[in-house]
């Protein structure tokens, strides 16, 4: 064949360096280009983490084995020789920026699994990278440098899970600078001022939340072929809500940077809550801040008695199970029912009706209700399926006030239902069997009784303390700990002695237990989990939203906020999507289609894991679901 010149510009030779023209033929392979060129560069060093980049055509020449006439280069193909793996400003949970060596080659997924494994965090696929967004108002403080954590030297490891020294990875306790990162990445970091909290980004809307959602990176392409430049600045954040085999032992950083990212969607009102969940937050926090300044955060690193412990563990499921008599075992096989007096209320339109109380049963994921106790063993006045349902509490333990809100799906959209309870111990019952429920589980499941005892245990914590000592308000600093809303609705007088009231049921504590309760609360919410997308329903002429949420779709009424319509995973036969005009369609949905398209990928992929994986993750399963097109 035919020799011609090819002109390739090599990044490390700097910006003014002419390009380097090499003689190539069409049948000669990428990696011949690549010997050619570092030939005629003349510089000795180490070229290994370098590759060609095809600017007009926004993409990597990775296929070394590919000719260049398979990849269809000519002679006017603008080809940059430079790094793969660059520095990148990270934005954390916890509102630490490190600079670290990332890479920009491979699709996000794999450069986020690069990213996580260095900052030892556990199961990378449940988080992923988006733009930042930009804060406004910021002219005064264009003096202010960011302070920034320099990890460029630390080297991305290839172990699942890096040996620890002194608590810590090896690879962090090189010196003392990194072994201080560390520290801050496992230990939450004090609370912030009120000012600062107030200049940052608060989503007013429902539409503001989907703009923060409409920032997330395409997991199945590379951080070049979206635009971003070395030393650009993104987010590392939690993207997918199922936190699958959380070990407090091994997942300090991923607890630490979970509890953070939860801390700040409550403080900046990214989700909602009740003023009384507001103040337990709020008690919870101020414990996690004491403790974190007077006791380190220590980790267990002798893996041979973690075996040890899962070992005994083991062998004491298999000693109780040989106690139990078989008459124990026959009851446990018969389906469970709840059987009480509840009120119930079915709000309508130009109806001023109130609670009525019947005889409910629960019994197979269904409530049926009877006018009294004994005309239960005949037909019921109505029979309630709530799988697919959504549970939310209404609860004012200081009203004692214990009511479930029910939103039942329905064909022509969502019926709204209220459970009135007498007395926690009632509430905490049927709460948790909605809640299974919701989930397609009935009351034979194992989590039952522990739903319970985690309902309990969180109304429990919201009860008064008339002993309250107040020895600690002088150096609560409370505004810091609640959102905007309640800063400025009441004084620091005002909000001093409730929250300390809070902190009295939660100071016994030790800081992981409190890091679990605090996560525990928050998934707990109504609105835990959902990401938000604006979208067009098939038909309509306006924009509407869309909840994604780890179980479900969700259809919004932007005019009131209410839940219009549900729609299950499980439930969903297929959804197709039209890659030519970039739309989704689920039933009668259409979208952006890669963003809802990967969530709901995603979503389904986390629920194939199981604990017998163990590390492994199978990312070509991972790009099958999000990928698209690309992928297959």
């Amino acid at each position: 064949m035919a020799a011609w010149d090819l002109s390739v510009t090599v990044e490390d030779l700097g910006a003014d360096a002419p390009p380097i023209t090499v003689s190539v033929t069409s049948d000669l392979h990428i990696g011949g280009v690549i010997l050619k060129l570092v030939e005629k560069s003349q510089v000795k060093r180490d070229w290994s983490d370098h590759a060609l980049w095809w600017e007009q055509k926004q993409q990597w020449l990775l296929r070394t084995a590919w000719t260049l006439e398979k990849c269809g280069i000519q002679a006017d193909a603008g080809l940059i020789f430079m790094a793969q793996h660059k520095s990148l400003r990270l934005g954390l949970p916890n509102g630490l920026t490190l600079r670290l060596r990332a890479c920009f080659s491979g699709p996000v997924f794999r450069t986020v699994l690069g990213i996580c494994k260095m900052l030892n965090i556990r199961r990378p696929e449940e988080l992923s990278l988006l733009r930042p967004v930009e804060e406004k108002k910021k002219k005064k403080d264009k003096d202010l440098s960011e302070e920034l954590y320099d990890l460029t030297e630390v080297p991305l490891t290839s172990v699942s899970r890096p040996c620890l020294y002194n608590g810590m990875p090896a690879h962090f306790a090189d010196s003392l600078k990194t072994e201080k990162v560390y520290k801050m990445l496992s230990v939450s970091q004090p609370a912030p001022a009120p000012e600062a909290i107030a200049k940052l980004y608060r989503p007013a809307s429902v539409v503001d939340k989907a703009h923060i959602h409409s920032r997330w990176l395409d997991s199945s392409r590379s951080l070049m072929q979206q635009g971003v430049q070395e030393n650009d600045r993104l987010w590392l954040r939690f993207k997918y809500y199922c936190f699958h085999d959380l070990e407090p032992k091994y997942d300090v950083v991923r607890l630490t940077q979970m509890y953070e990212q939860a801390r700040w969607a409550i403080l900046l009102e990214d989700i909602d809550c009740t003023e009384e969940e507001m103040l337990l937050f709020g008690a919870i926090q101020y414990h996690i801040n004491k403790l974190s300044l007077s006791e380190p955060q220590t980790m267990t690193s002798s893996p041979a008695m973690d075996d040890l412990d899962s070992a005994l563990q083991g062998l004491e499921v298999k000693l109780d199970g040989a106690d139990s008599s078989p008459q124990d075992m026959l009851e446990n096989l018969t389906a469970p029912e709840l059987n009480d007096y509840l009120k119930i209320f079915r709000p309508k339109r130009l109806t001023l009706k109130g609670y009525k109380q019947y005889w409910f049963k629960f019994k197979d994921a269904s409530i049926s209700y009877y006018k009294s106790k004994e005309e239960s063993l005949g037909e019921p006045i109505q029979q309630i399926n709530l799988k697919g349902c959504e549970a939310a509490p209404d609860v004012n333990v200081a009203g004692q006030k214990f009511c479930i809100k029910l939103l039942i799906p329905a064909p022509e959209g969502m019926n709204e239902v209220y459970l009135r309870c007498e007395n926690e111990e009632q509430y905490s019952r049927w709460m948790a069997a909605c809640r299974l429920a919701s989930k397609e589980k009935s009351l034979a499941d194992r989590l039952f009784q522990s739903e319970v005892q985690s309902i309990r245990s969180f109304l429990a914590m919201q009860q008064t303390n008339p002993n309250t000592h107040t020895d600690d308000s002088m150096s609560i600093n409370t505004h810091s700990l609640v959102s905007p809303r309640y800063s400025k609705k009441y004084k620091v007088k005002q909000l001093t002695p409730r929250i300390l009231e809070a902190y009295q049921n939660v100071a016994q504590l030790s800081l992981t237990d409190a890091l679990l309760r605090f996560l525990q609360i928050w998934q707990a919410l109504p609105d835990f989990g959902i990401s938000f997308v604006v979208v067009r329903f098939k038909g309509s002429r306006k924009d509407e939203v869309l909840g994604i949420a780890p179980n479900r779709l969700i259809r919004i009424d932007l005019g009131v906020g209410d839940v219009v319509k549900t729609w299950r995973y499980n439930n969903m036969r297929q959804w197709n999507v039209n890659w030519d005009i970039r739309q989704v369609a689920i039933d009668c949905v259409t979208a952006d289609c890669k963003i809802v398209h990967e969530f709901i990928g995603g979503y389904i992929f986390m629920s194939t894991r199981s604990r017998e994986q163990s590390d492994t993750l199978n990312e070509e399963l991972f790009h099958k679901l999000t990928g698209g097109h690309e992928a297959l």
